[in-house]
C-alpha cells in the first residue's frame, strides 16, 4: 500500500489531505502535528474585540481524520533521513513513499525586546492576552507594525496588523475610547504593504489618514521595550505593542537536509518539489518557490492553491513521471474593518483594491463555509 506522509494540520496539508483521498482511495496517509487541531487564522483578528472567543476557531480534527481514514501521528518533527523518506519526530519515526511538507514558518525573534510584543498570528493565546490587555486601557497609546526577513522579499504578513489597526480603531469608536486612545502605525518602508500593489498602499495610508490613526514611517526598527518602540528616526511610547515579525522556516528545516533558500526556507519549485529530492513536496508558509512574484503571499489561500499542485504532481512521482502542473500565483485578501472590508487582489497581470461595506460579511460568510470542510 502507498505510504503518502503529510506533515502539518493547517490550511495546506488539510487541504492536501482532501485532495489525496479523493484521488487516492487506498493509500495510506499519515498526518504529523503536534496536535489533532486546526486553528482558523484568519479570524484571529476578531478575538481582541470580542467578535470571536478563541475555542470557536479551535476545530478538533478527530473526526475528520476518521472520515478521510487519516492516521494522526502525534508529535513534532525534529528532521528527515533517507532523503526525505523517513521522517525523524520526538515520538518516533514515520516511513513514507512520497512526503507533502506543509508545517508553515515562525516568526523571527531576534530584536531586542521583541518578548514586550504581541503577535496576532502566534494563535489564540496571543490573540486573547491582546483583548485581555485592551480591556484594561481607558487612555494611552497602541503601536502597530510589521517586518520582514531581509534574506527572503516574500516572507512578511502585514495583512493581519492592518486588519487589527482598523478593527481596533472602529471597536474603540463604537465603546467611545477612541478619543483616549491614541494609534500609531510603524513601518521600516515608507510605503508599507507594497506586496499588495501601489494601489492598495496608497488606500490603506488614505484609509489610515482618514481614520486619524498616526504613521511612522520609513525608519529601522532597533528594538523594544516595555513602552516604547524604537527606531532610528525616534521611539515611540506605547502602553501597548502589536507587532508581527518577518518569517523564517520551521525550527527543524536546518536538520532535514534539504536544501534551503537565503531566508531559512525549503527551496521548491512552481511544481512544489524539492531540488534533487524526488517525492518531497512542499506547501504554504515553510517553502521558498524559485520563479514566483516577489509579491508572493504566505496565507492560506495560497497554501491551498500549492496543496492541489503537489498532490497532482505527487501522482505523477508515484507513476515514475515528470511534474507537468504549477500553481496559480494569486493574492487575495479582505482587509477586515470589523464593519467593513477592503478588498484587495493581485495576480501576475492585474491589481485591485475595492472597499465596499459588504466585505466584512463576505469575510464571515466563508469563514462558516471553509469550516464545514472540518467540523
Amino acid at each position: 500500500m502507498t505510504q503518502v506522509t503529510i506533515i502539518g494540520a493547517g490550511f495546506g496539508g488539510l487541504t492536501a489531505v482532501r485532495h489525496l483521498r479523493r484521488r487516492m482511495p487506498d493509500a495510506e496517509i499519515t498526518v504529523i502535528a503536534p496536535r489533532a487541531e486546526f486553528v482558523y487564522y484568519p479570524s484571529l483578528i476578531w478575538i481582541p474585540t470580542g467578535l470571536r472567543q478563541g475555542e470557536s476557531l479551535r476545530i478538533p480534527l478527530d473526526r475528520f481524520f476518521q472520515r478521510r481514514r487519516v492516521q494522526f501521528h502525534q508529535g513534532r518533527v525534529t528532521g528527515l533521513r533517507d532523503g526525505g523518506r523517513t521522517v525523524i519526530t520526538d515520538q518516533g519515526e514515520v516511513r513514507n513513499d512520497a512526503l507533502i511538507i506543509a508545517s508553515g514558518g515562525r516568526g523571527i525573534r531576534k530584536l531586542p525586546g521583541i518578548e514586550h510584543s504581541f503577535a496576532i498570528c502566534d494563535g489564540i493565546d496571543a490573540a486573547e492576552n491582546i483583548r485581555d490587555r485592551l480591556a484594561l486601557m481607558d487612555k494611552g497609546t497602541i503601536a502597530f507594525g510589521f517586518a520582514g526577513n531581509p534574506l527572503e522579499p516574500t516572507a512578511v504578513r502585514g495583512g493581519p496588523v492592518f486588519e487589527l489597526l482598523f478593527g481596533i480603531d472602529t471597536y474603540l469608536r463604537q465603546i467611545d475610547k477612541r478619543g483616549q486612545i491614541e494609534l500609531v502605525f510603524f513601518n521600516l518602508m515608507t510605503e508599507p504593504g507594497n506586496r499588495l500593489g501601489p494601489k492598495a498602499v496608497e488606500g490603506l495610508l488614505a484609509e489610515m489618514q482618514r481614520r486619524d490613526i498616526r504613521t511612522h514611517l520609513g525608519h529601522k526598527i532597533s528594538g523594544f521595550s516595555v513602552n516604547k518602540v524604537m527606531t532610528e528616526g525616534g521611539d515611540i511610547a506605547a502602553d501597548l505593542i502589536l507587532f508581527m515579525p518577518g518569517m523564517t522556516g520551521p525550527d527543524w528545516a536546518a536538520d532535514s537536509g534539504l536544501p534551503l533558500s537565503a531566508g531559512g526556507f525549503f527551496q521548491s519549485d512552481l511544481h512544489c518539489t524539492v531540488p534533487d529530492h524526488p517525492g518531497v513536496f512542499v506547501i504554504g508558509d515553510g517553502g521558498s518557490y524559485a520563479g514566483s512574484p516577489d509579491w508572493l503571499p504566505k496565507q492560506g489561500h495560497m497554501a491551498d492553491l500549492q496543496a492541489g499542485t503537489a498532490v497532482h504532481n505527487l501522482l505523477l512521482y508515484l507513476q515514475g513521471k515528470a511534474a507537468d502542473d504549477t500553481f496559480r500565483s494569486e493574492l487575495i485578501c479582505i482587509v477586515d474593518t470589523l464593519d467593513s472590508g477592503i478588498m484587495v487582489y493581485r495576480s501576475p497581470n492585474h491589481a485591485s483594491i475595492l472597499p465596499n461595506s459588504l466585505w466584512h460579511a463576505a469575510k464571515v460568510a466563508f469563514e462558516w463555509r471553509y469550516l464545514l470542510h472540518y467540523r
